[in-house]
């Protein structure tokens, strides 16, 4: 993580924070797997990416796939259009956000039947461990 931000973080930082984007919350330099985010709004699970001119754009994809498998949007925006455009960067991250589903309204993409799932005694096998004098 970075202690000090860019001018265009700091930017963007001022735009999104205390609720302006609609009253979406985000938050700044979040850890999401292995990654640190520029941005990131959990409710909607989109992470804001502000892209300097160094970066290389083979690892970007390969992290915005790993970030989107787990269950995260990314939008990239360029230190330009945030200190040129800022207005329009904000409104992007507002239609980005108002596309997005709520992180915690999606179903889990890989239900379990009704009335299906492990008992006690399949869990127990599965798991070595005795549930014997537990409460439940």
């Amino acid at each position: 993580m970075r202690r000090n931000p860019t001018e265009p973080e700091k930017r963007l930082w001022r735009a999104l924070s205390n609720g302006q984007a609609n009253g979406h919350k985000f938050r700044r330099q979040a850890v999401i797997g292995r990654y640190i985010a520029d941005f990131v709004c959990p409710q909607k699970a989109l992470i804001v990416e502000v892209d300097g001119d160094t970066h290389d754009e083979a690892k970007d994809r390969l992290r915005d796939d790993v970030l989107a498998g787990l269950g995260f949007r990314v939008l990239r925006v360029s230190n330009h259009d945030v200190m040129a455009k800022l207005e329009g960067v904000f409104d992007a991250v507002v239609i980005a956000l108002a596309q997005a589903s709520d992180r915690w309204e999606r179903p889990h993409p890989n239900p379990s039947p009704e009335g299906e799932g492990l008992d006690a005694v399949e869990a127990q096998k599965l798991l070595g461990i005795s549930l014997e004098g537990a409460v439940g």
